[in-house]
């Protein structure tokens, strides 16, 4: 009997040219794809909550897809894991209803951006935030975020090539808060995210924090509906999918 499995996965992005599968490139999608087909016997094709770029992480990944077989959602977790030689994990698997789609049926998603604050840059964990050496101000900052928090159309900060009808989204939330000593984490969830959206809004906000743009030049950025007007799009290795959330 067909059945509609779940997955949530975790991954470390950097080996991958993003979330879906591309032909002659490694990517996310395409070798899970290829250990689930091992496992079942069968051609499996998923469907993700959403893209992620080259260089972008996951705690929290969803997807599904549909296959013919028996084999219980926890050992065909364990399978695909040992098949998996690269640096991913699928963290949980399970039976969904038939209409369940990870994408279409999400109600919102949420991303952390970690930024590195400090003079010094560090080794071990350099593709995974991004190194600003100079102070930045938090409370400009989150200023910044508060003025996002909404409905808005955030044509300023989409990047060409998105996959939309409408460049209108709603911010559940939206902070910045210190992670440690030397590191920040921007938080922020939504209904929806348009192209590099995430990461040219935080390049904006710390333009804020670093006191090269005030609040009121920043909230005429967000009207402006004008990409030419924002932050250079901020690197891929400090954002992660955290987690997509479903009614």
């Amino acid at each position: 009997m067909k059945q509609n499995f779940k997955i949530i996965i975790e991954y470390d992005g950097t080996e991958f040219f993003g979330w879906q599968r591309q032909k002659d490139k490694k990517s996310v999608q395409g070798e899970i794809e290829k250990a689930l087909s091992k496992i079942l016997n069968q051609s499996i094709k998923s469907s993700g909550s959403g893209r992620t770029d080259a260089g972008v992480h996951a705690f929290g990944q969803v997807a599904n897809f549909h296959a013919d077989t028996t084999i219980l959602p926890l050992n065909l977790k364990k399978g695909a894991n040992s098949l998996i030689k690269h640096s991913i994990v699928i963290r949980e698997c399970c039976i969904v209803d038939d209409d369940f789609h990870a994408r279409y049926t999400a109600v919102s998603k949420e991303y952390h951006y970690v930024i590195l604050n400090r003079e010094d840059p560090c080794a071990i964990n350099r593709f995974y935030q991004w190194h600003i050496r100079h102070p930045l101000d938090i409370e400009a900052m989150n200023r910044c975020c508060q003025e996002v928090t909404g409905i808005f159309d955030f044509k300023s900060f989409e990047n060409t090539g998105s996959p939309r009808s409408s460049t209108i989204r709603e911010i559940f939330f939206s902070n910045i808060s210190p992670l440690d000593n030397d590191r920040l984490v921007f938080k922020i969830c939504a209904n929806g995210f348009l192209k590099y959206m995430v990461r040219n809004l935080i390049s904006t906000i710390v333009l804020a924090g670093l006191n090269k743009i005030s609040l009121d030049a920043f909230i005429k950025i967000l009207k402006a509906k004008d990409r030419t007007t924002a932050g250079p799009t901020a690197p891929a290795h400090g954002l992660f999918l955290k987690k997509v959330n479903y009614s």
